[in-house]
Parts: C-alpha cells; sequence; structure tokens
C-alpha cells in the first residue's frame, strides 16, 4: 500500500495536468469567440447607456424639427406650408423627401430661419435647438421677445430646454396666431400606425376624428386621455397625459377569434384578449362600456335594457319614442347596424315614423340604436303648412272627426277624448293637451278621416286620413300626417298633375312622385318635428286637390313601382313643361358620374339629339314655337317678356348704368348657366340658373305665352332656357326681350312631356326610360 499509494497520486497528479493544459487548449482556441462576445456584451452596455442618455436628452432639450413645426402652424396651417415648399423650395438632398421639410421651407421663406446658422439639409434638420436658433427665430418674431432668452458666446452652441422653449412658445402664439387657430383640446387616443394596420404614416386615431402627428412620439400613449395642441388635423405638440384611465363607451363588442373580443371606435377596429374573469357567451353581440388602464382592460360594463318603438322624432339631444316620450341622449350616443354587413351609423339614420331600431337605455338616457330592421318606405310623415303654404306653424289647430276618433297623449294611456262623427275640437297654444308632450288624433276606423277646418286648400277644408299629431314648439303648433304611403300618393298625383290627363301619364307621376317620397323620407328633413316631407311645392303638394277614380288607379297599378338604377331607388326629379329638350343633373353640381340617369333628352320620338349649347343653334330654337316635340302646343313650350336695366340695377348694385347682358355658358338643352350683366362701370356673372331665373324674375312685367294668353309674372323666371336681345336704350334705359322656354328647373320628367307621349300611345314605363337614361322600374323589397 505504501508503495502504491504514491503511484496512485502520480496518476492523479497526471491527469490533473493533462487536463489543465486541455482548459488552455481550449482559452487559446476560442480566444477569439470570447473576445467576440465581450466585445458584444460591452456594446449591449453601450447601446443601452446611449439610448438612456438620448431619451434623457430628448425628456430634456427640444429636437429642431419638432420646433419648427410648431413656429410655422402658429402662422400658417400644413397645407399652406406645403404650398410655399412646392413654391419656394430651400431643403435641399435627401430632406427634401421628409416630413419637415415643408416646415422648415417656410421658416426660410419668412426669415424665420437662417440658411448660414441652420444649413437648409439633413445635417441642419437634426439634433436640438440651440440657443443662437432659438435666439434667432425670437428676433423674428418680435425684437422685444428676444430679450427673454439671452443668447451668449458661451450658450450659442447648447440645446435649449424643453420647459424654457414652450414657454417662450407660448409668447410667441398671440403674435403669431393672430386669429387664434391654434387650440388646445382633450382627446382620446384610439390607435396610430403602431396598433392599426394598414394606417397611413403619422396618423393618429382619436376621438376628435383623425389627425396628424408628424414628427411627434405618440405610440405611447395609445389608450390614453391627452392634452393636446393642435392647429386644423396637425397635432402641433402633445402636452400631457391627462389620465391613463379610459372608458370606451357604448361599444358594440363582437367576436375575434376564440380568445379575443373587437368594438369599432373612430375609424379602426380594436381588438383585446379576454380574461378569466370574461364569459364569452355574456358579453359578445352586447353594447358596452370599456375601461382601460395603461391600455389593458379591467372592466367590461354590458347594458341589456331595450326598448323597441316606433321614433316620433329625433335631435341632437332626445329621440321622441312612440309611448316612452322624448328620451334624452347620452354624450357618446351610438347608431349601430347590425343586418347584413357590420357598420356605425349617424343619428341621420334614425328616421322617424319607422321602428328600424331597438334602443339601448341606461341611467335614464338612450346610449344607442341598434339598427335591425330594413326600412321599408310603407309609410310617410307629412307636416301640414298652414293656408296658402306660408308657414309650418299654427297658432291654433281645429279639426272635425270624419267618423268617430279618439284624442290621446303620446306616452299617457289614461288621458284620453272621444269624438263622434262630425264633432268638432278646437286647440289653443294655452291648451292643457299640450303640457305633456304630442297630441295624437285616432280615427277609429282605417277608412275614417280628420278634417282641418283651421287650414284652406284649392279643394276647400282639408280632410286627411292616417293618424293627425300635434305638437307644440316655441314657434306654434306642428301638425303631421302619419299616413300609408300609398294613401299619401293618392292625394299627390291629382295634386300635382291633372287629374284629366292620361293614366300612362298619372301612371308616370306616380312612380316620381314615390320614389322621390322615398328619398325624402331617408332624407329626414323634418325629423325634430316627426316628420319627412311638408306638403307644399318645397317637396311634393299633397291634398291640394280633389282624388278621382282614374288618379287612384294610377297608383294602384304601380303599387310599390319606383324609378331605380342598379338597384338602388333615385331621386326621380320632375318639372311642369319643358322647352322641347331636358337638361342634366350638372345644373346643381354634380358630375354626370353621380347621376348618370339625369341626362338632358330631346322629346322626340327615336334617340334624335340637338346640341343647344351654342347661343346661334338655341336662339333659332327658342324663336320656333312650332317646333315640333311632344310638348309642341302647351302654352308655356314658349313665352316671352320684356326687362329693363332699371329693374336690374335694383337687385344687380355696383356696375353702373346696365347697357347689354350675354349668356357666356349653357348647358345641356341650352339651359343658361352663366349670364354676363354688362354695365359702364363693371360687369357682374350670374352663376347658375337658380340665380339667373331669380335676378331676371318681375312681377311687374307681363309674359306672352306661345298661344298668345297673357301671363302676370313673378319673382322668378318660369324657366332658365332663354335667349335675351338687347331692344336698345332710351333716356338712359336698357329695354331686354326675355325669349323663354318651359317652365321649371328642367331636370328629370317633363309632366306636360309625359302627357304628350302617352296620347302618342306610349306607356309609363316606356315615358320614364326616355327622360331617365339607363333606369330599371322596380318594386323594392
Amino acid at each position: 500500500m505504501k508503495i502504491t499509494e504514491p503511484l496512485s497520486r502520480s496518476r492523479k497528479t497526471g491527469t490533473g495536468g493533462s487536463s489543465r493544459g486541455r482548459q488552455r487548449d481550449w482559452w487559446f482556441q476560442n480566444r477569439k469567440l470570447l473576445r467576440w462576445m465581450f466585445g458584444v456584451l460591452v456594446l449591449i452596455v453601450l447601446l443601452i447607456f446611449v439610448i438612456r442618455v438620448r431619451e434623457s436628452m430628448e425628456a430634456e432639450y427640444v429636437p429642431k424639427t419638432q420646433a419648427f413645426k410648431a413656429v410655422a402652424l402658429a402662422m400658417t396651417d400644413r397645407p399652406g406650408c406645403e404650398l410655399v415648399s412646392r413654391e419656394h423650395p430651400h431643403v435641399t438632398g435627401e430632406a427634401q423627401n421628409e416630413w419637415y421639410a415643408k416646415y422648415m421651407d417656410y421658416l426660410y421663406e419668412q426669415s424665420f430661419l437662417d440658411e448660414e446658422l441652420t444649413l437648409p439639409n439633413e445635417e441642419g434638420a437634426a439634433g436640438y435647438l440651440t440657443y443662437e436658433e432659438a435666439g434667432h427665430i425670437l428676433a423674428a418674431v418680435d425684437k422685444s421677445l428676444a430679450k427673454q432668452l439671452t443668447v451668449t458666446r458661451w450658450n450659442r452652441s447648447k440645446f435649449v430646454r424643453q420647459e424654457q422653449w414652450w414657454q417662450l412658445y407660448e409668447a410667441m402664439i398671440p403674435i403669431l396666431d393672430s386669429d387664434a387657430l391654434l387650440s388646445r383640446q382633450s382627446l382620446l387616443l384610439y390607435g396610430t400606425p403602431a396598433n392599426v394596420e394598414g394606417a397611413a404614416e403619422w396618423m393618429a386615431y382619436t376621438s376628435l376624428g383623425t389627425l396628424k402627428f408628424e414628427g411627434l412620439e405618440l405610440d405611447a400613449y395609445i389608450d390614453m386621455e391627452l392634452q393636446i395642441l393642435k392647429r386644423g388635423t396637425e397635432i402641433v405638440r402633445m402636452e400631457k397625459v391627462i389620465s391613463e384611465d379610459v372608458t370606451y363607451q357604448n361599444v358594440w363588442l363582437r367576436e375575434d377569434g376564440e380568445e379575443a373580443f373587437r368594438f369599432e371606435i373612430g375609424d379602426i377596429t380594436r381588438s383585446f384578449p379576454l380574461t378569466k374573469s370574461m364569459k364569452k357567451e355574456n358579453l359578445l353581440n352586447q353594447l358596452a362600456d370599456v375601461e382601460l388602464r395603461a391600455g389593458e382592460v379591467k372592466k367590461v360594463r354590458v347594458k341589456k335594457d331595450t326598448i323597441q318603438a316606433k321614433v316620433l322624432s329625433v335631435s341632437e339631444e332626445a329621440i321622441e319614442l312612440e309611448g316612452y316620450g322624448e328620451l334624452p341622449l347620452a354624450e357618446n350616443f351610438k347608431v349601430y347596424k347590425l343586418y347584413g354587413t357590420f357598420e356605425e351609423q349617424s343619428l341621420d339614420d334614425i328616421l322617424v315614423g319607422y321602428s328600424l331600431q331597438d334602443f339601448v337605455a341606461a341611467d335614464g338616457e338612450l346610449c344607442a340604436a341598434l339598427t335591425k330592421r330594413e326600412f321599408d318606405a310603407k309609410t310617410i310623415r307629412v307636416l301640414l303648412m298652414d293656408t296658402n303654404f306660408k308657414s309650418e306653424y299654427h297658432n291654433s289647430v281645429t279639426i272635425r272627426a270624419k267618423g268617430e276618433a279618439v284624442i290621446s297623449l303620446d306616452g299617457d294611456s289614461r288621458k284620453t277624448e272621444k269624438l263622434a262623427d262630425g264633432e268638432e275640437r278646437s286647440f289653443m297654444l294655452d291648451d292643457e293637451w299640450f303640457e305633456k308632450g304630442r297630441v295624437l288624433i285616432t280615427p277609429k276606423e282605417e277608412s275614417g278621416e280628420i278634417a282641418i277646418l283651421s287650414i284652406s286648400r284649392s279643394i276647400g277644408t282639408p280632410s286627411y286620413g292616417g293618424r293627425i299629431e300635434l305638437l307644440k314648439t316655441d314657434n306654434g303648433i306642428v301638425i303631421v300626417n302619419d299616413l300609408y304611403m300609398e294613401d299619401y300618393l293618392k292625394k299627390v298625383v291629382p295634386s300635382e298633375m291633372p287629374s284629366s290627363y292620361e293614366k300612362e301619364a298619372l301612371k308616370v307621376q306616380a312612380v316620381c312622385a314615390r320614389s322621390y317620397a322615398y328619398r325624402q323620407i331617408q332624407g329626414n328633413s323634418y325629423s325634430e318635428y316627426g316628420a319627412h316631407v311638408n306638403d307644399s311645392t318645397e317637396f311634393q303638394v299633397y291634398n291640394n286637390a280633389e282624388r278621382t277614380a282614374k288618379t287612384d288607379e294610377a297608383v294602384n297599378e304601380t303599387y310599390g313601382k319606383m324609378l331605380c338604377l342598379n338597384g338602388v331607388v333615385q331621386d326621380a326629379f320632375y318639372f311642369s313643361t319643358s322647352c322641347g329638350h331636358t337638361t342634366d343633373g350638372t345644373i346643381w353640381g354634380a358630375s354626370l358620374d353621380e347621376v348618370p340617369y339625369l341626362r338632358g333628352v330631346l322629346l322626340k320620338s327615336g334617340n334624335q339629339t340637338l346640341d343647344l349649347t351654342n347661343n346661334a343653334t338655341f336662339e333659332t330654337f327658342i324663336k320656333d314655337k312650332s317646333y315640333a316635340t311632344y310638348e309642341t302646343g302647351f302654352s308655356l313650350y314658349r313665352w316671352r317678356m320684356k326687362l329693363t336695366s332699371t329693374k336690374l340695377e335694383s337687385v344687380i348694385p355696383g356696375i353702373g348704368t346696365i347697357t347689354d347682358m350675354k349668356m357666356i355658358e349653357r348647358g345641356t338643352g341650352g339651359i343658361g348657366k352663366r349670364l354676363k350683366v354688362i354695365g359702364t362701370a363693371g360687369e357682374y356673372v350670374i352663376e347658375g340658373q337658380s340665380q339667373i331665373r331669380v335676378l331676371l324674375g318681375d312681377p311687374e312685367q307681363v309674359i306672352v305665352r306661345a298661344d298668345e294668353s297673357y301671363l302676370r309674372g313673378s319673382t322668378t323666371l318660369p324657366s332658365a332656357f332663354i335667349h335675351i336681345d338687347n331692344l336698345g336704350q332710351e333716356n338712359g334705359v336698357t329695354t331686354f326681350r326675355i325669349w323663354g322656354g318651359g317652365y321649371g328647373h328642367g331636370v328629370g320628367m317633363s309632366q306636360n312631356g309625359a302627357q304628350g307621349m302617352a296620347k302618342a300611345g306610349m306607356n309609363y314605363e316606356e315615358i320614364l326610360k326616355k327622360f331617365y337614361t339607363g333606369v330599371e322600374i322596380a318594386e323594392v323589397k
């Protein structure tokens, strides 16, 4: 043992020495790798240090480009800077394509930047604002303002601190922004390109809409409430975080895969993971308030109480629902369409007279309207004007029941009053019935009507089917007639077209009136009072002439039929009489691409065309009262009248004595679009057919019709299809003769043209397709 033990130790020692050798070999062989790893570690440490230093500097000093942008936007908006940059570029090189170039160009042009002090390139834009640069800007704003910043040779290259710069900027604002177009506002930041796929560069999605934030760092503030300074749609500066706790109110929760939910906010969709405490089946397809803290969902408050009722009126503050009265709207009231393709709608999509929405209520307010049903245009609500159609308001209303009727108060079924057949009832402004809201007068039988004795029409005392509603407003009593669309049309057609006309012409009128009414219901013009249209020429004349069997048949035989283009109901514009050629929809500012069905047509058989945009051609045409079209022979097919310069000078002042007029632009069919009025002290151009008719109208003059009968002039010309002859001057007064044709705006269907076509054997669909290009006549389901 004593002999072998040292040998054993010797073997161990030998083995240990061999191990150390191998270790030395390993270190030697891998020394390059080790040096590289050590270098990477040092580099990471340095990068962290540089980032921390940079973050510290960014928090402490002002980047030049942010300062330049802020100063420029105190004087003008982004488009203003872009315009100056295009016309007077200063920035050169790659920097020309950078976001800040336009702001620097603007400041160079205004002498707020000096090209020797701040180079017009990437180098000049890089880094932080120096004392010398800040001093130059302040001096350009106001010499006295420059005294607030001391610039010396010792500090001129040093950087201005954030706090100091923005204090100086506040002092600049009253001087540079004299119109106070910079605004300080709070907003919720929904998203930036960091969390919105496909978002444009520098685009922020906020509670104020989409805004640009060029050169600013906003990604870290998503789902926070911020105070910002902005001009137009450009954020000048993010000033402070108001709160990291935000609530997205009245959002509609939808599924986003198995483990998340989503909702629309502003113009974007946000998605959040479901937490363990959230039960998917309790959240999805519900209205809710989603509370977040630092971007994480903390609570979801679902709102499940709903109301389904007919909408009686809509305003910015409240919605009146049948049986519930007027209910206030929550601050962030929303409208969502749930059938078909999901979309966020607006208050304008809530149609009065219909129950297309379920209303979600919470805390005594309506939080949202959920559109679940399609609009079918089965009913219409008509605001009834006073006698002579002068006003929407009535000082008193007297009714007579034609058949038994019931007076009730919306929202209070306990208060009712019965009316016997023939019984009368008057309502004054101080009537106790108005104390609790809208008064409803409903015939007991569907065939019953309510006569309104306080209104007079051409037929005498008018009576109305359906329901009559009375609403007291600050201006007087408003009367609304709620009835079926087809019943409404049976009193529109004879009021708009003589019942003696051919049935095919009356059917044309029925289709046009139905299409027009459909579009007006969607327009929601009188939603504040709970109506769609009024009963005057402002929309369509209603109940001003007696129904006849023929006019009823015209409505019945076209039941539900409307004027459609690619399956969409169109505005079926119509007017009384043409000059033999209609015009197109561009007279109201639209392009033909927008209204391709409203093209001017020559009212002759076949597909003949005639270019009347040339003055000489139009003069020959309009002076020929025997020119053969479907309307030849109607009294207002041609007309003429005289007009003096004295009358024109009363409505077109400032150009001296008027000596001549020249049509300098005509539209399709020869309609006047631009009329030059020439005076001794200048010229004036009347723009548009409507203004031409208004300014040349004269109720003191006599219009001579084609059959040589006379018509007293009015405040507007019968049409703008006119040619003007100068008859010369006498005693300083120039007299003009106006040769005209037709009556009305000239777009769409001419009622007398339809009569002419019907008498020539055309059916109502052929007539409609003559007036409206490319349309189909269809019943809209």
